[in-house]
């Protein structure tokens, strides 16, 4: 279990999947199933943005031709990042105040790691890490389940 002063270089993945600017959002998509992963870096040196599932999903309720449609056009960025000697709660407090669920780890401008808040969540379990506030609807009536 990490400790919040423990750097965040010891929980984060690494290396980071990471796409050139001009891959399509359909390519995107199929990188993120075969790997299992939930966001993609868009270009290496330096980062030009991230995209993420929601990004795409939000791409195809939106009607966009994803075969076509280059990742930079649904990519965030700028890009919300970390230093591998930053904290891990620098990191989750980081991504609490930008409301970001991936936070890339940089050195000298290139990504040489991601942490989530699933990653913060395995390894923070007693620690809270908080996210910006968005109420869920069941939460109005008091019921967690």
């Amino acid at each position: 279990m990490a400790e919040p002063g423990m750097p965040v270089e010891e929980i984060m993945t690494s290396p980071p999947r990471s796409v050139e600017p001009d891959a399509t959002v359909d390519a995107a998509a199929r990188t993120l199933t075969t790997h299992r992963i939930g966001s993609l870096i868009i270009g290496e040196d330096p980062i030009e943005g991230i995209i993420t599932e929601t990004d795409i999903v939000a791409g195809v309720a939106d009607g966009l031709d994803l075969s076509s449609t280059p990742v930079t056009e649904l990519m965030t960025g700028p890009v919300v990042t970390a230093r591998p000697t930053d904290s891990v709660e620098t990191a989750g407090q980081r991504m609490g105040r930008n409301s970001v669920k991936k936070l890339p780890v940089t050195e000298r401008g290139r990504a040489v790691g991601i942490v989530t808040t699933t990653d913060l969540a395995h390894h923070l379990p007693r620690r809270g890490v908080k996210m910006a506030a968005h109420r869920e609807p069941e939460m109005e009536k008091g019921e967690f389940e």
